[in-house]
């Protein structure tokens, strides 16, 4: 008896201890989801389509940046969370504890990547552009000729047709995703222009207002100038005098043409040639940020008819009513420049 009674009392002491210890454990494991975790920097990690948060959990446990996965799978599985995690690229921030990062992963809160199409590329660049970018899922051909069908737009010719912008997206975003935003941008800045224009512009619709934006946007180097680049083309045109534009020259000769325009270029005709036809080329020549738009549905009134660049070497210009003023500024310009080439030839 008195041994049966020993046993007794040491098997309760002993059951004592564990139960302390489960305490004690299921104390600290509790605690542990409000600890900052192991990221001394950003971290990235990928949930793949139809992972369970146990992976997650192992993944990051074996990578050290969760201490205590355990008590974390058991929180997630008790609040239902885990259940319901969405795939995605996430990122761990210094001092971000396990429960935080179960909830960003919940809400899905994924890794932004960024995509910036520049004022006056081509679609070609954009295109270009998307498929050096790894974290765009690519589904076009280099060359396609169906892509404006495939943003349910068919039958019209795509330059032009994507805004100039920052676009933010997660990380295996189709690049038809993406371009189906540009454009839709494009039509929301392009249409409120449209609608907002200079009554007394000599512009048709809405498709001649980006064209004719596309030339400013490519003959601009100083923004300031837009608006007046944008009178002068549209006094041209008002007048019925031919363009004039190099950009549109240099469009027409293809994606192979580089360095500068020659006289012969200039005298040979085709449809983008604004110096052997009077008004404007079929298309957009370039992609037209909302500037350049914007300052071609509202212009500055201007009898400047010509136009050359400025001897300061900024992007601006000397802008001219007669071709007598044109010339005198041209020769001025060649002077400048040929006092650079002196100047730098005997450094």
């Amino acid at each position: 008896m008195k041994r049966r009674a020993r046993f007794l009392l040491a098997s309760s002491g002993l059951g004592l201890v564990l139960a302390g210890f489960a305490v004690r454990e299921g104390w600290q494991g509790w605690r542990s989801l409000d600890e900052p975790l192991e990221a001394a920097s950003p971290l990235r990690f990928k949930v793949p389509p139809g992972s369970r948060f146990s992976r997650v959990v192992t993944e990051l446990g074996e990578r050290g940046i969760v201490p205590h996965p355990r008590p974390w799978l058991l929180y997630a599985r008790w609040t239902g969370l885990g259940a319901a995690i969405k795939a995605g690229e996430y990122e761990v921030e210094p001092g971000m504890t396990p429960r935080q990062l179960l909830d960003k992963i919940v809400a899905g809160q994924v890794v932004l990547h960024s995509l910036t199409i520049v004022d006056g590329w081509r679609v070609r660049d954009l295109l270009a552009a998307m498929r050096r970018n790894p974290d765009i899922a690519a589904t076009l051909p280099d060359q396609p000729t169906d892509l404006m069908a495939r943003l349910g737009a068919p039958g019209q010719n795509p330059e032009g047709q994507f805004l100039p912008e920052t676009y933010r997206f997660a990380t295996g975003t189709r690049d038809v995703e993406l371009l189906r935003q540009a454009h839709a941008a494009l039509t929301r800045v392009l249409d409120a222009a449209w609608l907002d224009r200079d009554a007394t512009i000599p512009l048709k619709n809405a498709t001649e207002l980006l064209i004719m934006a596309s030339i400013v946007e490519k003959e601009s180097g100083v923004p300031d100038e837009l608006p007046k680049i944008a009178g002068l083309y549209l006094h041209r045109l008002a007048i019925g005098m031919r363009l004039q534009a190099d950009p549109t020259v240099i469009y027409g000769l293809g994606p192979d043409h580089e360095g500068d325009l020659h006289s012969i270029d200039l005298r040979t005709d085709g449809p983008y040639n604004t110096y052997t036809r009077v008004g404007l080329p079929p298309t957009p020549i370039a992609l037209t940020g909302a500037a350049a738009i914007v300052a071609t549905a509202h212009p500055e009134k201007t009898d400047a008819l010509y136009f050359v660049a400025s001897a300061n070497g900024d992007g601006s210009h000397v802008f001219s009513a007669t071709l007598a003023e044109h010339d005198a500024a041209v020769i001025r310009y060649l002077e400048r420049q040929r006092q650079k080439a002196v100047a730098e030839s005997v450094r």
